[in-house]
């Protein structure tokens, strides 16, 4: 199911409610393109990805970059290999000019409740945690 509501795009699993207030969390991906951003958050609850995403509503917005996120809860292994894996199939991570992924940071709600942003923001959780960045293949032992 999909809402529009307060500036977003709102796609809903219909198990939402497994999310924890205090360990929900989301990957995040930063697009210019609105009718991508819909596609690809619908895409992720038809594949059931994540509990829940939203993205951007370009038309609320004055800045030409929005950002998806695919909700999940911080401690879930599982449900970070699923949408890590969704992220790297559908070119959601970007690339660095010698073609390492970046390392992206899991954002717990909390930080964004806290006010944590831009270069006060400090991830607990990031990419390499689960892959190595040169080459995209999935670390055999990582740690949360």
């Amino acid at each position: 199911m999909m809402i529009r509501q307060f500036g977003w795009y709102w796609f809903l699993s219909g198990e939402e409610k497994r999310l924890d207030k205090h360990k929900c969390g989301k990957w995040m991906h930063f697009f210019t393109d609105q009718a991508f951003a819909k596609e690809i958050c619908q895409k992720a609850i038809n594949e059931h990805i994540c509990y829940e995403c939203k993205c951007t509503d370009m038309a609320m917005v004055e800045k030409p970059t929005g950002v998806i996120c695919f909700y999940l809860n911080g401690d879930d292994i599982e449900n970070h290999k699923r949408v890590i894996q969704f992220m790297l199939d559908n070119y959601l991570i970007q690339k660095t000019k010698k073609g390492s992924y970046y390392n992206i940071s899991f954002k717990l709600d909390d930080q964004t409740r806290a006010g944590q942003y831009g270069a006060d923001f400090e991830g607990k959780i990031k990419l390499d945690q689960f892959i190595n960045l040169k080459t995209g293949e999935w670390n055999k032992s990582f740690q949360l």
